[in-house]
Parts: C-alpha cells; structure tokens; sequence
C-alpha cells in the first residue's frame, strides 16, 4: 500500500511538470520593402520645376538575380524619351496588401529650354529590392510585367 502511495504520488508530481504548449495564432504576412536598391532615376527634389512627360516603352522584361544573395528580382527596360532634354524617372511604390508592386517610369523636362524633338533611347537595368516573403506581381504604368517570388 506504501509503494502504491508513493507511484501515486509521483505520477501526480509528474503530470504538474509538463505543461501543455499554446500554439501561437498564425497571422497574416504583410508586404514590405525590407530594403531599397540604388535606383539613379528616383525622382529628385528639383523635379518639381520640370514638366512631366511621356515614354514609350518597348521592352519590359522581369528576370531573377541568383549570383545575389538572396535572389533578387530586376527590371530591365527599353525605351524611348520625346527629346535628348528629357530625364529619364522610374518610381518604385510600396507594395499593396496583394503583393502587387506598381512602378511608374515616365520622363521630366525643362518647359524653359528649347530643345529639338529627337527621340531619345534608353536602355537600363534596376534591381527591384529585397521584400519579406511571398509571391509579389510587377506592374509597370499600370500595364503587368511579371511576378517573383521572395524567401
């Protein structure tokens, strides 16, 4: 009877010490920019005395970086600006909370300088940024380019 009270009474010491694990609540993931490339076409400070205009855009194509670590999404676009006076702006927007990334790529010019309307072409490569994880889609003036997806 003694042994039956001392198993009983370990068994009951026993069952204070493992206490059930809470799981946590999942939440949703947001979409953020963690971090910001070198853009050199950010807009600028000065740009608010110049005149937005247009581009034509002939190529947009979305690639993966992998000799980056961690792989990073870029864009490569080609073009054209209405004259060689205008600036050439890409502006990258936060995502939304579908994971949509819009970016604006237009051109700025001086309404004070008088310049020859001579096509100017371009050609350049910007790399998209570092994003918490999911499946993001790029949007470029409003019209789809491609989706990456971040780790």
């Amino acid at each position: 009877m003694k042994r039956i009270s001392i198993l009983f009474s370990i068994l009951l010491l026993s069952a204070c010490l493992f206490q059930p694990v809470v799981e946590p609540t999942p939440t949703a993931d947001i979409p953020l920019l963690l971090k910001q490339e070198e853009n050199p076409y950010a807009p600028q400070v000065e740009d608010l005395s110049k005149q937005q205009a247009g581009v034509i855009l002939t190529s947009l194509n979305l690639s993966e970086r992998s000799d980056l670590n961690p792989i990073r999404a870029e864009l490569n676009i080609l073009g054209s600006m209405p004259s060689v006076c205008n600036e050439l702006r890409v502006k990258f927007n936060p995502p939304d909370e579908t994971y949509k990334v819009d970016i604006e790529i237009y051109s700025l010019v001086n309404p004070n300088v008088n310049c020859d309307n001579v096509f100017q072409q371009f050609k350049t490569t910007i790399l998209l940024g570092l994003y918490s994880q999911g499946q993001y889609t790029v949007w470029v003036n409003d019209a789809y380019v491609g989706d990456f997806t971040s780790y």
